[in-house]
C-alpha cells in the first residue's frame, strides 16, 4: 500500500471588519466577525500589537487606544491549530476616546466667559464666538446670534446637505468624493457650485435646498444666498441665554445682503456632524439622515484641512492635539469654526470677526487665542 499525505488544511479566512474604516476618523472601536474556528483576535496599529482578545463569540467589538493620527489598523485572528488570516485597514484617523460622542446639557463656564469678554472687547473690528466642551456641557459665548458673512464656512452645510442624498460615503476617488475634498480642503468655489447644482439644479435652488436641512438641524440664521463668484435681510429676534450662557447679539455688523451665518449656527453644525458620527444628535435622527459612518467620513476630510493660523494659531502644535475644521474669508471677514480635539478631551469653537476696512492677520490671531482660552479652561 502506496502512503498518500493528508489533504492540507484549508486555509483560515480572514474577518469581516466593520469598524474602522478607510478615509474615516475612529474612537478606537475595532468591531467585526471572525470565522468559524477562531479562537483569538489581535489588533495591531501601525504593525505594533495594541490589543488581544479571547473570543468566546464570532462577533468581536475591542476598544484600543489610537494616536491622533493617520494609521493603518490590522484585525489578526488565529484558531487552535495556530493558523492566522487577517485583513488591514488603512487610512483611518485616529481620535482618542474621551472624544467619542455624547450628549450633555449646556452650563456657563464663567471663567472661560470672562476670558472671551476681555479677548473680544480688545478686538478692533466686530466678533463673535462660541465655546462648548462637548465632554461636560460646559460652554462660552459672545456676540453668538449676530449675522456675519458667512464666506467659505458653509461649504460644510453644502457637504452635509448632499451626503443626505446618498447611501453611504462616496467611494474614494469618485467624482463626488473629490469634489466634496476640493471644496473642503482647498476651499474651491467651483467645486462648491457643481455639488449645489447636483442637489437642486441651479446654485440658486441647491442653496434653497441646503437652508432646508440646516433649518431642520436647528440653525436659525444661516442662508446660503445661492453659489459662489468664480475667480475669487434677515429677520431678527431677541437674544437669549441658554443655561447661564449669553446667546444674544451684542453688537450687529452692517454688511449688507449674502452668505449669512452665526457663530452659534457654526458651531451646532460641526457639533451635528460629531454627534452624527456616533449615531447621534439631529442629523441622524431628523429628517435629514446622515449616516454615522458618512458623518465619520467629513471628519475625516476636515482633519486633512490645512489652514492651521487660525483656530489652531497657537495650539495646533501642541502634541496629541489635532483641529478639525472649515475656515472662511473675504476681505471685511474672517471666521474659523470646528472641533479642537486632545487626549484629555473635545471642544467645539466658532469665532467670526467683521470690520469694513478690512479683516487681516489679527483677525486670525484673535481666533487663535479665544481656543487657546477654551484649551487652558476645559483641559483644566
Amino acid at each position: 500500500m502506496i502512503d498518500t499525505p493528508p489533504p492540507a488544511a484549508s486555509a483560515l479566512p480572514p474577518p469581516v471588519i466593520e469598524r474602522p474604516a478607510a478615509y474615516e476618523v475612529s474612537y478606537g472601536i475595532v468591531a467585526g466577525r471572525a470565522a468559524r474556528g477562531a479562537e483569538r483576535v489581535i489588533v495591531r496599529i501601525d504593525g505594533k500589537v495594541a490589543r488581544k482578545l479571547r473570543l468566546t463569540q464570532r462577533v468581536f467589538r475591542l476598544d484600543v487606544d489610537l494616536p491622533p493620527r493617520e494609521v493603518e489598523v490590522r484585525v489578526e485572528t488565529v484558531d487552535a491549530a495556530g493558523r492566522r488570516a487577517g485583513r488591514t485597514v488603512a487610512h483611518v484617523f485616529g481620535l482618542p476616546r474621551s472624544a467619542r460622542p455624547r450628549l450633555r446639557l449646556l452650563r456657563p463656564d464663567v471663567r472661560l466667559q470672562a476670558a472671551v469678554g476681555r479677548l473680544a472687547g480688545g478686538f478692533s473690528g466686530t466678533a463673535g464666538a462660541y465655546l462648548e466642551n462637548l465632554g461636560t456641557g460646559a460652554g462660552a459665548a459672545w456676540n453668538a446670534r449676530a449675522t456675519f458673512p458667512a464666506a467659505s464656512t458653509l461649504k460644510l452645510a453644502i457637504a452635509v446637505s448632499v451626503l443626505t442624498r446618498t447611501q453611504s460615503p462616496p467611494a474614494r476617488g469618485s467624482s463626488l468624493d473629490r469634489l466634496i475634498r476640493t471644496m473642503l480642503d482647498a476651499s474651491d468655489n467651483e467645486s462648491a457650485n457643481r455639488l449645489l447644482i447636483g442637489l437642486g439644479g441651479s446654485t440658486s435652488a441647491g442653496g434653497h435646498l441646503v437652508d432646508a436641512v440646516m433649518r431642520s438641524i436647528g440653525l436659525e440664521r444661516t442662508v446660503m444666498y445661492g453659489g459662489y463668484v468664480l475667480g475669487t435681510s434677515l429677520a431678527s429676534d431677541r437674544g437669549i441665554a441658554a443655561r447661564g450662557v449669553p446667546l444674544g447679539v451684542l453688537e450687529q455688523p452692517a454688511w449688507g445682503v449674502g452668505k449669512a451665518t452665526t457663530a452659534l449656527d457654526l458651531a451646532r453644525l460641526h457639533r451635528a456632524v460629531w454627534l452624527a458620527s456616533g449615531g447621534l444628535g439631529p442629523l441622524v435622527h431628523g429628517r435629514s439622515g446622515v449616516s454615522p459612518a458618512e458623518a465619520r467620513y467629513l471628519l475625516y476630510v476636515l482633519a486633512h484641512v490645512g489652514d492651521g493660523r487660525k483656530l489652531g494659531r497657537f495650539v495646533g502644535a501642541r502634541p496629541g492635539l489635532v483641529v478639525l475644521h472649515k475656515a472662511g474669508w473675504i476681505d471685511p471677514a474672517r471666521h474659523d469654526a470646528g472641533i479642537v480635539v486632545w487626549r484629555g478631551g473635545i471642544f467645539v469653537a466658532a469665532v467670526m470677526t467683521y470690520d469694513g476696512g478690512g479683516a487681516g492677520t489679527r483677525s486670525d490671531v484673535f481666533a487663535g487665542r479665544v481656543a487657546l482660552a477654551a484649551l487652558r479652561a476645559f483641559s483644566g
